[in-house]
């Protein structure tokens, strides 16, 4: 998971282990439910979606294990961290993703959580299937490779 910010909404948490473990297919831009210190806490860089995943129930996605801290000055009124989130999204990307889930197989993955410009957190994810070994031995030495590579660049 990393952390990248530039200005005050211009905050955004990356799902670095997703990247690893699963090929991506398409990616979706959602809103999420959220409670009053929840978007506090998201301000602040206290979120982490290492151990997340959507999935569908009654027609509508929810997220699971997303993890957001407690905010510090949130007292009796903070919520719970990893409780289970509603994603908004519009009608047909939802059916379009239970379809796909359901004939082959595929699994929704958290990629990234960001703030727009509009000061609303979205969350990016992704329909993704998952890579098998050999894939992963492809990934690490392509990024053995590009690492060297850069490293004798910056040595000429």
């Amino acid at each position: 998971m990393s952390i990248k910010k530039t200005k005050a909404y211009d905050l955004e948490i990356v799902n670095r282990k997703a990247d690893f473990e699963y090929k991506f297919l398409d990616t979706v831009e959602a809103g999420i439910v959220l409670q009053g210190t929840e978007i506090k806490s998201i301000r602040e860089g206290n979120a982490n979606l290492r151990d997340a995943y959507c999935f569908f129930r009654k027609g509508e996605l929810y997220i699971k294990s997303l993890f957001i801290g407690e905010y510090k000055h949130g007292n009796l009124f903070n919520h719970e961290p990893r409780r289970l989130r509603k994603l908004l999204l519009k009608r047909n990307q939802l059916r379009k993703l239970e379809k796909q889930i359901k004939e082959r197989g595929y699994t929704i993955v958290p990629v990234r959580l960001y703030i727009n410009e509009r000061g609303i957190a979205k969350i990016e994810v992704a329909l993704a299937q998952g890579k098998k070994v050999y894939d992963k031995r492809e990934s690490i030495k392509q990024k053995d490779i590009k690492r060297d590579l850069d490293r004798m660049k910056k040595m000429y």
